[in-house]
């Protein structure tokens, strides 16, 4: 039922905000140079590497690592890079990862493919059976700004009691929290 949900609601998203999509892709462009998407190598269930799209946010030099490790994240950003990610817009094309069964809509956010100490912990508490979200409970209870082994500690939370209400609520409380840009640092 929850792969079913993910492919409808993505299609109906990806139709509902393809000319803002558009929009976006444009600005990009336009505003920095580049490719307008972002492949991220991304962890995905069962710890298997996937190709993670986001609108680019970041310069072409800007290393491959979290944002928060680096040491001046905003001098990296492109001009319209933090109104992307304060709008959480750069997140949209996300919605084809969905579609495409790497991503659902809800789970643990999908980590870079060198952060082996939140791998490492997700492995060893069994959340690494999951598919990576969009977002998640983790997201919706402190996003960036989250120390990372209390991150792990709430997406076992979700591993043990996931379901459709528990999703239904943390994407309602999303909606909430983009709306306010909550929890966004970079």
């Amino acid at each position: 039922m929850k792969r079913v949900f993910d492919v409808v609601l993505s299609f109906l998203l990806m139709l509902v905000f393809s000319l803002p999509m558009l929009v976006t892709a444009l600005l990009v462009k336009l505003t920095s140079r580049g490719p307008i998407l972002y492949w991220s190598d991304r962890v995905g269930r069962n710890n298997t590497i996937f190709k993670m799209p986001k609108f680019r946010t970041m310069r072409t030099d800007t290393p491959a690592v979290a944002t928060h490790l680096l040491s001046d994240p905003d001098r990296y950003l492109t001009p319209i890079g933090k109104f992307l990610r304060k709008t959480s817009l750069d997140e949209l094309p996300q919605l084809y990862s969905i579609l495409k069964g790497d991503m659902s809509f809800v789970g643990p956010r999908p980590a870079l493919f060198n952060q082996d100490d939140l791998v490492a912990l997700r492995t060893g508490k069994g959340i690494h059976r999951l598919t990576p979200g969009l977002t998640g409970w983790a997201q919706i209870n402190g996003r960036d700004e989250l120390p990372i082994p209390v991150k792990v500690e709430l997406d076992d939370y979700y591993l043990k009691n996931c379901s459709f209400s528990l999703d239904m609520k943390i994407i309602l409380s999303t909606f909430f929290k983009v709306l306010k840009s909550e929890g966004v640092k970079h």
